[in-house]
């Protein structure tokens, strides 16, 4: 019996008391009242001994107690319900099985042809499990369902010991195993991805209602792509650290989005571009993409622009104006808030703060790696043919360079005195 089920016992029972005391103070005092009377008359038989009225009253209170204690028990059995708990325990002596899902663990016919068998059921030795050796009539199950599972799977033991465990495999294996037969492998309940998402309720509705889908989530051993199904050591159930999950997938070359695109090799990015982003010298990707699925563009957590052209809108850079200021873009003068200044002039403004044809972050910046300070850009993808617009960008001590990418060739410096532009300009590359 639980804490929570006790405390409340145990309040039902003290009201209750508290009633039938009151009750028998005026029963008490009823009584003395009646009795006093005839203490002071004649004793009509010498034998008999009339009791003190002290006597009496201990008696009469004594007598009242058990009354109220024999009340309050009835009433807690009847809150309890008795009637339905004497009827349960008539049909077992044995315990309960625990449920976290209601499974109907009735055995398919063998006509079916299920997809997986649990060897005990289809040799017939139903004994291993339950009280009779009878297909017919075998009776309840010797103990606890998860102690009889461990006494053959007894290397799951080890599993179960790790840091993290998942709740219905630590409380009850037919949660989501059948202990008989199954139409899916590994005797599973249902199809692995229902299975996991009829419990994972808010997982549930972000994978189905996400206008991007990961495919990691949908394709192969789906949820089990990355989380142990019943223990792990890392948290969240992953099997392993979630960026060395990350680039498992996304450490190969050839691998395409659910439109179909290449997406790049994280992995080869990384090892040949030493200056890595923050989150991803982190190991991060959390920071910025959620794993199951979202409404923006490259699962990311909030809104960045997808294309290298955009008007400026501060919601188009949620993302990044969740750790870098937004006064960076906003503010057409400052000394303090970038290195990309030319003298006191914003660059960053510059650059990306117009009504029509702002550049994007993207446009100078791999959010991931680069060969350069800042994660500048050799190149940058421009258009959909795949070709790659050269930045041309060149860092100088005090400042960089430009060389006739966007524009004609122009020089800045964050000190005090401003370089002097050219007074011609280039129209920049129409997009293709």
């Amino acid at each position: 019996m639980c804490s929570a089920t006790l405390i409340i016992f145990q309040s039902l029972a003290n009201n209750c008391l508290s009633f039938f005391n009151l009750w028998g103070v005026a029963f008490s005092a009823e009584y003395i009242l009646t009795v006093k009377p005839s203490q002071t008359g004649p004793i009509l038989n010498e034998n008999i001994v009339t009791p003190s009225t002290t006597t009496m009253y201990i008696e009469a209170k004594a007598r009242h107690r058990r009354i109220s204690l024999f009340a309050a028990a009835g009433l807690i059995l009847l809150a309890c319900g008795y009637p339905a708990a004497a009827e349960d325990g008539k049909k077992s002596d044995f315990p309960p099985i625990p449920k976290m899902r209601k499974n109907d663990l009735t055995p398919i016919p063998d006509l079916e042809k299920p997809v997986s068998v649990h060897n005990p059921y289809s040799d017939g030795d139903c004994s291993i499990c339950h009280q009779n050796n009878d297909r017919k009539d075998p009776g309840p199950i010797k103990k606890h369902v998860n102690d009889l599972c461990l006494d053959c799977h007894d290397d799951f033991a080890k599993i179960m010991a790790r840091k993290s465990t998942h709740e219905p495999a630590k409380i009850n294996c037919v949660s989501c195993h059948s202990p008989h037969n199954s139409r899916q492998p590994h005797l599973l309940v249902e199809e692995p991805e229902a299975l996991c998402l009829s419990c994972h309720t808010a997982i549930s509705n972000l994978v189905t209602n996400a206008k991007v889908k990961h495919d990691a989530v949908s394709v192969d051993h789906k949820c089990a792509n990355c989380h142990n199904p019943h223990a792990a050591n890392v948290q969240h159930l992953l099997m392993r650290l979630p960026y060395d999950l990350c680039v498992g997938c996304h450490g190969k070359d050839g691998l395409t989005d659910h439109d179909g695109k290449t997406l790049t090799n994280i992995k080869k990015l990384l090892a040949d571009n030493p200056h890595q982003h923050g989150p991803v010298q982190d190991k991060d990707c959390s920071a910025c993409h959620t794993p199951h699925g979202g409404d923006n563009f490259r699962l990311l957590t909030k809104e960045y622009p997808a294309l290298f052209y955009s008007p400026y809108d501060p919601k188009l850079y949620a993302l990044c104006f969740d750790c870098h200021e937004e006064s960076m873009i906003k503010d057409p003068k400052t000394t303090t808030l970038t290195k990309f200044r030319n003298g006191d002039q914003n660059l960053h403004y510059v650059h990306v703060n117009k009504d029509e044809r702002g550049r994007t972050c993207r446009a100078c910046h791999e959010v991931h790696a680069s060969q350069q300070n800042h994660q500048i850009r050799d190149a940058v993808p421009y258009g959909h043919t795949g070709y790659m617009l050269k930045i041309n960008f060149t860092q100088t001590p005090t400042g960089g360079t430009c060389a006739r990418t966007c524009h004609v060739t122009r020089s800045y410096t964050n000190s005090a005195t401003a370089l002097v532009p050219p007074k011609t300009d280039a129209e920049p590359p129409k997009s293709p």
